[in-house]
């Protein structure tokens, strides 16, 4: 639903910069309305500013084609379905979900234009304008993808039901593409117990000093790691419960006002942690964070045991057992250092430079591995197979035939919704 919904924001982004540039011509009237949902209208210009992007996107689109005007009229007015039944509900959007979805696309046109300014050149318009004239429409779309999140979050498909997807529809299922199954070994860089220690007595004497009158902004600015906070005096501001890593939060959230926590350990490195301010569901917080430096020895020390367990691997072929025993990733250790099944389309580039080189049945010399910024690692990878193109088959391709048929289910929902609430609301095309 997310990449969905900033599809459609950015398509009303286009439809504001289309009412801005567009020339009437003599005679032309300035708008109509062509559909009324509830309290909602859609207007024409609505319409025809998606038509034009289509086109643009899409050269084979075309804009002059009936088809095309019923088919986004019918997903606008559906739209406007959804919100009316959101607020008829009380569905709740709250100030920081429109800040945060507003906060993404930005970044989305970012990485598109580059700088804010072209951003402004292209709109036609400063960014403050633009974030309050979607906001409303930011809104609606929250409203619409919550409520239909609300219908569709707790389905679940049945074995018998995948089961007679596939019979159904096996003949029509698009072939899945050449996938390497892979498998990892994770090791983190950790400083040794020495440096930690030095680190750990470190933040206890600033703590001291503040502690006996020294000022927590002034120590800060001098020690701090946390490059953004320490020119301001430390500062996180406030920030809402489950923003933090579980340590930083469980430590925080238990002091007291002006309270100064001892040295709070997380992947970062030592924290001490001061309260300004404190209420049930957010805190007002500063920090001095001391960071932990892995040395030259300490990045050897893994590569040298990554290398042991690739020979290891090599010889007795037992890779998966040693995943299970050595590898530091949570997340795939318990299956055998399994990352999954994966065509080379969906990879890192990183990831899939590494693995082109490797035959079937290969394992890489340790490579750095930096998918947690707070975590730097070294891995071994076993490219264990590589599966052709094929149709797919219950045996070869379950999750994905599973994934498939609880999408399709989904959207059957989702359309018997829609048809429940154009039989229930008032709405009215006019065009």
């Amino acid at each position: 639903m997310k990449k969905s919904s900033l599809a459609f924001i950015f398509l009303f982004l286009m439809i504001y910069a289309n009412r801005a540039d567009a020339q009437l011509t003599k005679g032309e009237p300035l708008d109509k309305i062509v559909a009324v949902v509830g309290n909602e209208i859609i207007l024409k210009s609505d319409i025809m500013g998606q038509i034009a992007l289509m086109a643009q996107q899409n050269p084979q689109v075309n804009p002059n084609d009936p088809a095309v005007y019923k088919q986004l009229l019918d997903a606008l007015v559906n739209e406007k379905l959804l919100v009316t039944k959101a607020i008829e509900d009380s569905v709740v959007v709250s100030e920081d979900q429109i800040e945060g979805r507003w906060e993404a696309f930005l970044q989305t046109l970012m990485h598109q234009f580059g700088s804010e300014e072209r951003i402004e050149q292209v709109y036609k318009k400063s960014l403050n304008r633009l974030k309050y004239e979607l906001r409303d429409d930011i809104r609606n779309k929250l409203l619409s993808s919550n409520l239909v999140q609300q219908k569709i979050a707790n389905i679940t498909i049945t074995p018998k039901e995948i089961n007679d997807f596939y019979v159904n529809y096996r003949d029509s299922l698009p072939k899945v593409p050449e996938t390497v199954e892979v498998y990892h070994i994770t090791k983190y860089i950790q400083a040794n117990t020495q440096e930690k220690k030095r680190i750990y007595e470190l933040a206890r004497s600033v703590r001291d000093s503040i502690l006996r009158g020294g000022d927590f902004g002034d120590f800060a600015k001098r020690y701090s790691g946390d490059e953004s906070t320490a020119p301001h005096n430390g500062e996180l501001g406030w920030i809402e419960k489950g923003k933090f890593i579980p340590e930083f939060e469980n430590a925080a959230f238990a002091l007291q006002n002006n309270e100064i926590s001892l040295p709070v350990e997380t992947p970062f490195g030592f924290h001490l942690i001061q309260i300004l301010d404190k209420k049930a569901e957010t805190i007002n917080t500063r920090h001095i964070l001391f960071k932990i430096s892995q040395t030259s020895a300490d990045e050897e020390r893994v590569v040298s045991l990554l290398d042991s367990l690739r020979k290891t691997a090599l010889a007795k072929s037992n890779f998966s057992e040693l995943a299970r025993q050595n590898s530091d990733d949570k997340e795939t250790k318990g299956y055998g250092g399994l990352i999954g099944k994966m065509p080379y389309t969906e990879m890192p580039s990183y990831f899939r430079e590494s693995l082109e080189k490797l035959q079937d049945g290969a394992i890489s010399e340790p490579i750095a591995f930096n998918a947690d910024p707070s975590k730097p690692a070294y891995h071994i990878i076993w490219k264990k197979r590589t599966i052709p193109a094929h149709n797919p088959t219950v045996e070869e391709d379950y999750n994905y035939i599973n994934d498939t048929a609880l999408d399709m289910k989904k959207m059957r929902v989702y359309n018997e919704f829609i048809e429940q609430l154009r039989s229930e609301l008032y709405w009215e095309v006019k065009d």
